[in-house]
């Protein structure tokens, strides 16, 4: 005979009290990823702004790369957010402000473009090289990393990283052909 009580005992993985803070761990995790966020946003309005002062068909084909790059980028740095344990509505507003570099970015770009014009490819050359930097440091490391456990397959996430990859230097080569006919398009 089982003791008075619940017929079938259990145990809930969560609790009803208040949320614990998250590990300082965590903390580092979050402020490190809006950091980078930020200061990679700022690059993206470089880029635009100086786009933008170059012609209005490099502006927008800039303005397309970037966001072509920044959607993704942006939901892993949401999971990523959420995961560390932060509040969704504080993921927001940290995320606002961090989007907030770029218009800062894009001021900086136009304004130099159109004062100092030369400087336009060297700041999209140094923009360029920040992507590039990017990709390598964080993105390849990832893509060379094993299957997490036994039985995963690793053929199917190479021919899945090899699309996503193929995905985007396809919309990065159709941006590159289509920017004469945008130019094209626009001109009066």
């Amino acid at each position: 005979l089982k003791p008075h009580g619940h017929p079938h005992e259990h145990s809930h993985e969560h609790s009803h009290g208040p949320a614990l803070p998250p590990s300082p761990r965590a903390t580092d995790i979050v402020w490190m990823v809006v950091l980078g966020d930020g200061i990679h946003n700022l690059t993206d309005g470089l880029a635009i702004g100086a786009a933008f002062s170059h012609s209005l068909s490099s502006g927008l084909s800039t303005a397309l790369a970037v966001l072509c790059h920044e959607l993704p980028h942006e939901l892993g740095d949401l999971a990523v957010l959420l995961r560390a344990g932060t509040a969704p509505r504080t993921v927001l507003l940290l995320n606002l402000l961090s989007a907030l570099l770029s218009c800062l970015g894009a001021a900086a770009g136009a304004a130099v473009g159109q004062s100092a014009s030369h400087l336009t490819p060297w700041i999209l050359t140094a923009t360029a090289g920040i992507f590039l930097y990017v990709a390598l440091a964080d993105m390849l490391p990832e893509v060379l990393r094993g299957a997490e456990g036994p039985g995963e397959g690793t053929w199917g996430r190479f021919l899945l990283q090899n699309a996503g990859f193929l995905l985007g230097s396809g919309i990065m080569l159709g941006i590159a052909l289509a920017e004469g006919h945008i130019r094209a398009w626009l001109q009066p």
